[in-house]
């Protein structure tokens, strides 16, 4: 049998296997749709609520909130795909860039400069999903080594 993968079915694979693992170490559950894998998309949902427990008050009823789900994009985005009352929003890492506009005032071309916040797409799969794991190990998991 001839084992001659391309560099393609090699991360796919790879890809595959994370994202199995996922649901095995921390039951997350892949819920991606036929038209989603189409595009290169991939959706999962995590056993939390979408609610971030940095805004939540005391407990939080699952029926009102549902699961939180996160989205890697073949474009390099990851993105929150549910939440309270807000359309999907990128999670990606930020950073300050310089922004330049020219205008044309009093018949003259000026040029202005602005420092904008921009997020990093993130290009490999395989990261991709490895920041979504993180990012959801940061925010949401709960922290199950409290003492008492």
């Amino acid at each position: 049998m001839n084992n001659n993968y391309t560099w393609r079915q090699e991360q796919q694979m790879l890809e595959d296997s994370f994202a199995r693992s996922l649901l095995i170490e921390h039951n997350i559950k892949e819920v991606t749709t036929q038209r989603q894998a189409k595009n290169g998309t991939r959706e999962f949902e995590f056993p939390v609520s979408s609610l971030s427990p940095k805004t939540r008050y005391g407990n939080v009823d699952p029926t009102i909130f549902p699961k939180l789900r996160l989205a890697c994009f073949k474009t390099g985005y990851v993105r929150k795909q549910n939440g309270t009352g807000h359309s999907p929003y990128q999670v990606n890492p930020t950073y300050k860039r310089e922004k330049r506009w020219v205008f044309l005032e009093d018949s003259k071309t000026v040029t202005k400069k602005y420092i904008t916040t921009s997020r990093a797409k993130i290009y490999s799969g395989l990261a991709r999903l490895n920041y979504m794991l993180e990012f959801y190990l940061k925010n949401y998991k709960p922290n199950t080594n409290k003492v008492g």
